[in-house]
């Protein structure tokens, strides 16, 4: 089976990484530059030297056993360590938060800056369109995006999928970074919010995490869908004073100031896990699947692994 798989966030690549350990390979295609996704890194030049800020997820818990497997051989290499500020289950990827997936995809094939625009049947395989390219054909195709997306890929193929991917809405989040020159003195490093602000968290007390004071701002979702059209200048402004009134204190001098738009923040739940059509050769995974959740979208990419090369094995077996 020469299969693709469309995403190379956690999910696609967890997906790979389970179909590596059957023997199985696929090649994975991404839009973005390099790995991460939602938990991906800004780096910002500031006059105190660079600045970084995970801006997208903060941190992830563990509960699956499996899970806790690959969390502990994540944490054997170096790449993931707990950050106790935010709750005793908490573990962030170090020096940065796409390390884990940063280390998943070298052990893997990916196409990056692979922006797939269409699938489509070809025979009993199928064909994915690329945006600046040429197309890529493979037997069986695996859709790891969020549900939006991976609705858009299914409607003319399979409606019936594409109707479950609308089901399961995500909810946006507007994301500010900012840098001081000076430490924000309070004492807590991570502050769940009120009725702007979802989360702030000082960046900077993450274990490895070098160069000047930064802080990451979270919108609510009522809030960032409020204001999901809004310029970016305007949401960085309302953020910071509501950080501000959050702490209760004055913020020292700005050294660096962005605000990011995530349209697709947090997964709704379609709940299947993950899903695998056997007769079309096409299987989903994601977050989304299951639930808002780092630890989520391994065990979805995970799962429909398993289900894949169980099938493949049934096949050598016939």
């Amino acid at each position: 089976m020469r299969i693709g798989i469309v995403g190379a966030g956690m999910a696609g690549l967890a997906c790979a990484e389970g179909l590596a350990g059957q023997g199985l390979e696929a090649v994975l295609l991404d839009k973005g530059a390099g790995a991460g996704g939602r938990m991906s890194t800004r780096r910002m030049p500031t006059a105190a030297g660079e600045a970084q800020f995970d801006h997208g997820a903060q941190y992830f818990t563990v509960r699956d056993e499996d899970f806790r497997r690959r969390v502990d051989g994540w944490i054997a290499d170096g790449v993931v360590a707990p950050w106790p500020a935010a709750g005793s289950e908490a573990y962030v990827g170090v020096p940065a938060m796409n390390a884990p997936v940063r280390q998943m995809a070298v052990a893997q094939t990916v196409h990056w800056k692979t922006q797939i625009t269409q699938i489509e049947r070809v025979g009993h395989g199928w064909r994915l369109s690329v945006e600046r390219g040429d197309a890529v054909d493979v037997d069986t195709v695996i859709l790891a995006v969020p549900a939006e997306q991976a609705s858009v890929l299914l409607a003319s193929v399979a409606p019936d999928l594409a109707a479950r991917a609308n089901a399961a809405v995500s909810e946006p989040c507007w994301t500010l970074m900012l840098a001081f020159s000076e430490t924000v003195e309070v004492v807590q490093d991570c502050w769940r919010g009120d009725t702007v602000i979802g989360w702030a968290a000082r960046n900077s007390s993450k274990p490895m995490r070098t160069g000047p004071e930064s802080w990451v701002v979270q919108a609510g979702p009522d809030w960032s869908r409020r204001h999901l059209e809004a310029d970016p200048d305007w949401i960085a402004g309302a953020l910071k004073q509501a950080l501000a009134e959050l702490l209760g204190s004055e913020l020292p001098p700005c050294i660096g100031m962005a605000a990011h738009r995530w349209r697709f923040a947090r997964s709704g739940v379609e709940g299947s896990g993950s899903i695998f059509d056997r007769d079309r050769r096409l299987g989903i995974c994601g977050d989304w699947l299951i639930g808002p959740r780092v630890e989520a979208a391994w065990m979805s990419g995970d799962l429909l692994a398993n289900r894949i090369a169980q099938l493949a094995a049934g096949r050598v077996g016939d």
